[in-house]
């Protein structure tokens, strides 16, 4: 299928690792123009030579976020989509949480996209295939007990979306939450494969997954998702064919709210 993603240009905000690379590559390799992002000039090393459109700053201060609007409207000019990938899940509960656990979920979960989207709207309405996609969490509609800093910030981002796809009304730019569950990235994998040695679930991720899956994130397909998984849907509603896809919040759960 032809996505008719050559020539637009792509921002991925968080693109130095993880998710936000995977997303990243899958643009190139559609044939877009991406533009990847990280917090510092360390973090950029992290890109390979194929990717020589960069930003860096701070999206979790105002001037840092406003430097690379700043980047963006000096050295481009335009731009088609903004993936707001960029975001932090930090440990906590009810008891131990505290005011800043808070605060610094909702700069770096919720004003992070705010101010970036804020401030690349002008660039974004001029596009005649103008797209945000934003990239939340399954626990926006269904919060754990743990981490409730992050998932009330994620909660806020999902309102955030269907605000601005409102707001926006009359444009040609769509605003999308893609909300994955669990996402297999090498950190998840150690950090469940240690926990399922110690239950005797496996000495793999590979053996253990489905014991993991069943007892952390329950779906009926038995697994994770994985990095290309989520970035495959991200690609596809930045497309033409997703034209008619708005104001949504999309899980990539494998069945596991199973909402009708």
């Amino acid at each position: 299928m032809d996505l008719a993603l050559s020539g637009r240009k792509v921002l991925v905000t968080g693109s130095q690792r993880g998710t936000g690379l995977t997303i990243a590559e899958h643009f190139q390799a559609a044939g877009a123009t991406v533009i990847v992002h990280g917090h510092d000039q360390a973090s950029l090393a992290n890109f390979g030579a194929s990717f020589t459109d960069r930003v860096v700053g701070e999206l979790w201060t105002d001037a840092g976020c406003q430097s690379v609007i700043q980047q963006i409207n000096e050295q481009h000019q335009d731009l088609d989509v903004l993936v707001n990938n960029y975001g932090i899940a930090s440990r906590g509960d009810w008891l131990s949480s505290s005011s800043k656990d808070w605060r610094d979920a909702y700069e770096h979960n919720v004003l992070s996209a705010s101010r970036i989207s804020q401030g690349l709207l002008p660039l974004l309405k001029q596009s005649t295939q103008g797209r945000i996609i934003n990239l939340g969490t399954v626990g926006s509609t269904r919060p754990n007990p743990q981490m409730p800093h992050y998932y009330a910030a994620k909660g806020a981002l999902a309102n955030l979306t269907v605000s601005l796809a409102k707001a926006l009304s009359g444009s040609k730019v769509t605003v999308n939450l893609v909300s994955p569950g669990l996402i297999r990235t090498p950190e998840v994998e150690a950090n469940f494969l240690s926990i399922a040695t110690k239950k005797g679930w496996g000495n793999t991720f590979a053996e253990a997954e489905a014991s993991i899956t069943q007892h952390y994130f329950d779906n009926p397909l038995g697994r994770m998702a994985t990095r290309a998984e989520v970035a495959d849907l991200v690609v596809f509603l930045a497309s033409a064919r997703a034209g008619f896809i708005n104001a949504q919040n999309i899980g990539i759960d494998g069945g596991a709210l199973g909402l009708v």
